[in-house]
């Protein structure tokens, strides 16, 4: 029953707008994009202020996928936090950081760089419809403390869950 309104702030991966336009109209959410190469930032921007004046209950900023070695991606993740709370006071309230399930232990050290960043608050966990486990996630809750808030199961609107630990563990052990 919520008001979600979407920003569409990966602006250099191709079709990424599309692919998010695509996702928009599946879960019925209005999409604030710019064109491809446009200043993430300023889609952020255009977006917060579009959630404050259409009164969204929820905005969700899509961002790029982001190396951890590209100081200016970082840089980049760090302006829009702040754009994103000098617009509208507390925000952003939640940090996701989407994490592949078939990533190694690059994924440690990844998440450890994003963390001291912009202080991620949970971790979105993708891809264990496939073969993988996840199991790097373990680590990543152990050392930084940061807990899995949801897991992506397949590729519809509903395999988007909340994570319950006590089944992601059972599922680690089974053969």
């Amino acid at each position: 029953g919520k008001k979600v309104l979407l920003a569409a702030g990966d602006t250099f991966r191709a079709a990424a707008i599309e692919q998010l336009e695509i996702w928009g109209k599946r879960s019925g959410c209005t999409v604030i994009k710019h064109q491809s190469g446009a200043d993430p930032s300023a889609v952020i921007y255009d977006a917060v202020q579009s959630a404050k004046a259409r009164g969204y209950d929820i905005l969700i900023a899509d961002t790029a996928g982001r190396l951890h070695t590209k100081v200016n991606l970082m840089e980049e993740m760090k302006k829009i936090k702040r754009i994103m709370g000098r617009e509208l006071h507390g925000a952003p309230h939640e940090i996701l950081m989407v994490l592949d399930a078939t990533t190694g232990q690059n994924a440690v050290s990844q998440a450890k760089l994003f963390n001291e960043a912009v202080g991620i608050t949970g971790i979105a966990l993708t891809k264990l419809d496939g073969t993988a486990k996840g199991g790097v996630v373990i680590n990543i809750i152990d050392e930084l403390k940061i807990p899995v808030k949801l897991i992506g199961v397949g590729e519809g609107v509903a395999d988007l869950r909340e994570f319950e630990p006590e089944a992601f563990v059972d599922a680690l052990f089974e053969r």
